[in-house]
């Protein structure tokens, strides 16, 4: 005869990433759920978004060794795009690629049509993506704070690669006629990773703890970054209104 295993009082085990999220938050709201998913969606739409801009310039990619370069590139950023689909399963029971999709046929990221503006894009697109990350990794939410804290870490290693080529390039002057309007391009979209600074949103999240600092302080940490390049390459930063961006009236472009 079998005997029956006594089930009352036998609780099922949660998935470690839900516990994680009821620690962390036990009294998460409405509005603390919607902002990270609004976050989570956003950073996968820029990590696919990298991910096939670099993949359709590998055309233009000239020797062996850069295109080394940027198909690791890419498998990082496809990586990291599926880090943060599988968190944001974990977190929403859903996934995240209609939504990404979606924003992507909306709100396309334009292709580089040359090495030279594959380069700026690596330079600029990238480097925004990177500093906007930063404002994340000590974020109240555990989960999102692992991830990011990975994506930051991996992507540290290659942050100067972009600017030595275009830098260079520059400097063999071939490239004249077209650096400043691809500068401003790719600078536009690199700006646009911060989101609008000053905004309710923006003061939310730093006020539970989802990100550092507003929109407008990091911007600031960019421009200051690329600076020395900027002078290197002989172009110069666009005025904002002009490109269709929203920055901070004291944020400081000098030379």
């Amino acid at each position: 005869m079998k005997v029956r295993r006594q089930k009352m009082g036998v609780r099922r085990q949660e998935p470690a990433d839900a516990r994680s999220e009821r620690i962390a938050h036990p009294n998460m709201t409405e509005e603390y759920r919607r902002t990270l998913v609004q976050m989570m969606e956003s950073q996968a739409y820029r990590e696919l978004a990298a991910a096939q801009m670099f993949g359709y310039g590998l055309r233009f990619v000239p020797d062996l060794k850069w295109i080394q370069f940027m198909t690791w590139h890419i498998r990082e950023e496809v990586e990291h795009y599926q880090a943060v689909a599988v968190m944001y399963r974990s977190f929403t029971k859903e996934s995240v690629e209609p939504k990404v999709t979606a924003r992507l046929a909306d709100k396309p990221v334009p292709f580089a049509e040359s090495w030279f503006e594959l380069a700026m894009a690596q330079f600029l697109y990238d480097r925004g993506g990177f500093w906007q990350l930063q404002e994340y990794e000590n974020c109240s939410f555990e989960p999102y704070r692992k991830v990011i804290r990975k994506i930051i870490g991996e992507e540290r290693g290659h942050q100067d690669l972009g600017e030595k080529i275009v830098v260079g390039l520059c400097r063999t002057g071939r490239h004249e006629d077209v650096k400043q309007p691809l500068f401003e391009k790719w600078f536009r979209l690199g700006m646009l990773s911060f989101g609008r600074p000053g905004t309710p949103g923006n003061r939310y999240a730093m006020e539970v703890g989802l990100k550092k600092r507003d929109s407008g302080e990091a911007m600031q940490d960019f421009v200051n970054d690329i600076k020395p390049a900027v002078r290197a390459c002989g172009v110069r930063f666009p005025e904002p209104g002009r490109v269709g961006l929203e920055c901070p009236k004291d944020l400081d472009w000098s030379l």
